[in-house]
């Protein structure tokens, strides 16, 4: 009896070690993607901002990907930094300041592109939204900018330490103009999936980018999951062609279901606002997707006053926290199959777990 209960501890161990090596994501749905971490209470796109998102309970963490002048991926909103690091304090930099033009529009500031990766790792990140996150500039100038490879090793050291997989939903950054500097995002990232073992469906990750042709090349190269990213308005960078209401219609949305796997709308092509800034009645949008096969996962879900609807509102300060939760419910209520949200503590009450 004592061997055979030895056996059966050891099969069970067995299994639940495989379980969590094979990273493979449970069938749970909707899930919760930490929009650039957990970006409502730490600088986004930092380890202390994933990490933090992962410890409320994300499923999925998600950094925009940019690359550096010798080629390395990594996490930051747009590739003009001067928003969300000090690189304007560093006077070794300031003659690099400089104006481009990125997808039709003009920038002026510091690009990822102009910088090495040691050259980047010498910067610190700050709040980029300082007016309606006060608390977050405290932690201004603490945290480097995080390397994509850095950010996979975190959600596989975190899976290991919970027990529980955390996924990993990169999001290509102007794949087009990177590819126009001899800076092409897809074989890189393939390059680094394939090294971290995220080659198959089944793996937790998404590749998600709001341009079109980059999603095409990708379906023919990788099964990884890809998600087209949707805007409520205008058209992807590299087909002026075809706008984004277009992609959203029922036939849009069969063009799309031939090279991805979902749709990342924003949210207002989900549930409309009314006239009076409060959340109207679903559109078609969930329904038609579905009909063909795709996920919908809107963004973005954030606790401040600034961005919810009239009626979630806690006052007039646009940095007050109104009710984030009440929002995300009505949008589960839609049938969306997981959201985007800056703040991860919400979006885990708000799904009831």
């Amino acid at each position: 009896m004592i061997r055979l209960l030895c056996t059966l501890s050891l099969l069970i161990l067995s299994a639940c070690s495989g379980a969590v090596q094979e990273r493979k994501l449970p069938v749970k749905e909707p899930i919760i993607i930490a929009h650039r971490g957990a970006s409502g209470e730490r600088p986004e796109h930092t380890i202390a901002s994933y990490t933090l998102a992962i410890e409320q309970g994300a499923d999925f963490i998600e950094p925009d990907l940019v690359l550096t002048k010798d080629g390395v991926l990594v996490a930051r909103h747009e590739n003009e930094i001067s928003e969300t690091t000090n690189v304007a304090a560093h006077p070794e930099f300031a003659y690099r300041k400089t104006t481009k033009t990125i997808d039709g529009e003009k920038k002026t500031g510091w690009f990822t592109e102009d910088f090495t990766l040691a050259e980047l790792k010498t910067l610190r990140a700050k709040e980029r939204l300082p007016q309606l996150r006060k608390a977050n500039m405290a932690f201004d100038g603490q945290f480097e900018i995080p390397t994509f490879e850095e950010i996979i090793e975190l959600a596989q050291a975190k899976s290991k330490e919970t027990g529980r997989v955390i996924g990993i939903y990169p999001e290509t950054k102007h794949p087009s103009y990177f590819a126009s500097i001899g800076l092409p995002h897809e074989a890189p990232l393939l390059a680094m999936l394939e090294k971290q073992g995220y080659t198959e469906k089944a793996d937790p990750l998404f590749i998600q980018s709001f341009e079109v042709e980059n999603l095409k090349a990708l379906r023919g190269k990788t099964k990884l999951r890809l998600i087209q990213l949707m805007d409520e308005k205008g058209s992807p960078a590299d087909r002026a062609d075809l706008s984004y209401p277009q992609m959203a219609t029922a036939d849009g949305l069969k063009a799309v279901a031939q090279y991805a796997d979902g749709i990342g709308p924003n949210k207002a092509m989900v549930i409309p606002r009314t006239m009076l800034g409060n959340l109207g009645e679903p559109t078609a949008l969930v329904r038609d997707a579905h009909a063909v096969g795709l996920a919908v996962h809107p963004w973005t879900f954030r606790r401040e006053n600034y961005f919810l609807p009239l009626g979630q509102r806690s006052g007039l300060n646009p940095a007050g926290h109104g009710d984030l939760v009440a929002e995300i419910k009505a949008f589960l209520a839609a049938g969306v199959d997981g959201f985007f949200s800056d703040n991860t503590a919400e979006a885990v009450e708000a799904v009831g777990r």
